[in-house]
């Protein structure tokens, strides 16, 4: 219901996004007062049994055992969707209002008041972790905290990860300055991870850069890095046809361009990491 009324749903196609599943969360903390570990998964998959929530799997894909991963679950689902009938009264306001009195009414009596007073005052944990990940603030909210084993959590900051960094700098290769952005919506720049997550635990923007496809490849596994400076280094550890015009080694002594805004800049000891690590130079 949220997402539509966020606008972030508009057709009858409810797709895993690192928003979709941080609302779930977020609603999760603010009305759910027991045991219960939140997990977007369980509910995702089991509503089918209700009759008004289906799944649709991508082609030759077959769900028929619970999925107990995020991977796992992406590579499977293409989306999820209501009977037509259901959407229909999603879609209208004064029915949805109804819907959701009547949820909190039935399931969180006690929680109820509380939540709609953190709702009505702007309660936006997702727009706060936002700030995190873009190093605009030091509040991470607890409910983003996550161990190994909270998927959730994980998937959302990822998801951020991947979303904000070619965002800063305006989804524009940092060291080639190519920009591709689709009809269809999908951009031709990665976030790339500076210090790799597994072993930083960072997954700010500040541990970010925005590459085009071939360069991350070549930035993770060490055929360039970047100075102190900001200039690009280029490892002499490989072979390449010189004469062509997109040959790695013309990048060399070249400056990255930089998101606007120094708090977003690329952390240096992030680089002197990379370069004493995984640079080959």
């Amino acid at each position: 219901m949220e997402q539509v009324e966020k606008g972030r749903v508009s057709e009858n196609k409810f797709f895993i996004t690192p928003e979709f599943v941080a609302d779930f969360k977020e609603n999760f903390a603010l009305l759910v007062k027991t045991g219960h570990k939140s997990d977007f998964i369980q509910p995702f998959f089991y509503l089918q049994t209700d009759g008004f929530w289906h799944i649709q799997t991508r082609p030759g894909e077959v769900l028929d055992a619970f999925v107990r991963s995020f991977s796992l679950l992406n590579e499977k689902v293409e989306y999820g969707f209501f009977t037509p009938e259901f959407f229909t009264l999603l879609a209208d306001p004064t029915s949805r209002l109804f819907l959701q009195n009547l949820l909190l009414d039935s399931y969180f009596p006690d929680a109820k008041a509380d939540y709609l007073v953190k709702k009505l005052s702007g309660s936006d944990a997702e727009a706060i972790l936002e700030k995190f990940l873009l190093n605009e603030s030091n509040t991470l909210p607890a409910i983003f905290e996550y161990p190994e084993t909270d998927q959730d959590a994980e998937f959302v900051r990822g998801g951020l990860f991947k979303k904000l960094v070619p965002q800063v700098y305006n989804h524009t290769c940092a060291i080639t300055g190519m920009r591709l952005i689709s009809n269809f919506g999908f951009s031709m720049i990665d976030a790339c991870h500076i210090i790799p997550f597994k072993v930083s635990g960072d997954d700010r923007v500040t541990n970010g850069i925005a590459l085009c496809p071939n360069l991350h490849r070549a930035f993770d596994r060490g055929l360039i890095s970047v100075g102190d400076d900001f200039n690009i280094l280029v490892s002499r550890h490989f072979a390449e046809d010189n004469a062509s015009p997109y040959s790695i080694k013309l990048l060399a002594n070249k400056f990255i361009a930089l998101p606007f805004g120094d708090i977003h800049f690329p952390g240096k000891a992030n680089f002197k990491w990379h370069r004493e690590n995984v640079f080959k130079g």
